[in-house]
């Protein structure tokens, strides 16, 4: 890859998780961790001093959730006309409810911590690029609902 690194903000109120997933990143040469937060308040500050391109976002966190924190990450980018990071949910619950909220606040992905190192980094690098990611339990399901609500049921 060619051009200046992913830089990535990691949103965890656990202080292993956050390093652990810094360390992890940093095995890539196209990424760079330019900051850490342990709540959403933290957040949305160094998203606004650190201007990362994506943020690994924990959905429970004190305080400012993780939820709030998109929607005002992404609110406060679309005020200055600007793109601003993409969010990606890193979350150990997988709950449609957490699902929908994230995406209805502005995130580009969901995936759950239990992800491999490969499928982090394959994450990371497709919301970078503008596209979104969802975990593959995440997307059977979405797909159901729709396939159940719309009208007709088929083509």
């Amino acid at each position: 890859m060619s051009g200046a690194p992913i830089r990535i903000v990691i949103a965890d109120d656990h202080l292993v998780v956050r390093t652990g997933f810094a360390a992890l990143l940093a095995t890539q040469a196209d990424f760079e961790v330019v900051g850490t937060a342990a709540d959403g308040e933290e957040t949305v500050r160094l998203c606004r001093e650190a201007g990362p391109d994506v943020v690994l976002m924990d959905v429970r966190m004190p305080g400012t959730d993780g939820i709030e924190a998109t929607r005002r990450v992404v609110a406060e980018a679309a005020a200055r006309g600007a793109q601003g990071p993409r969010i990606l949910i890193l979350t150990t619950f997988d709950l449609d409810s957490y699902v929908y909220d994230a995406l209805s606040a502005g995130a580009s992905g969901f995936l759950l911590k239990d992800a491999t190192a490969e499928r982090l980094f394959e994450a990371v690098r497709v919301v970078a690029a503008g596209e979104a990611l969802l975990a593959p339990g995440v997307t059977r399901r979405l797909i159901s609902e729709f396939a159940r609500l719309r009208p007709g049921g088929g083509g």
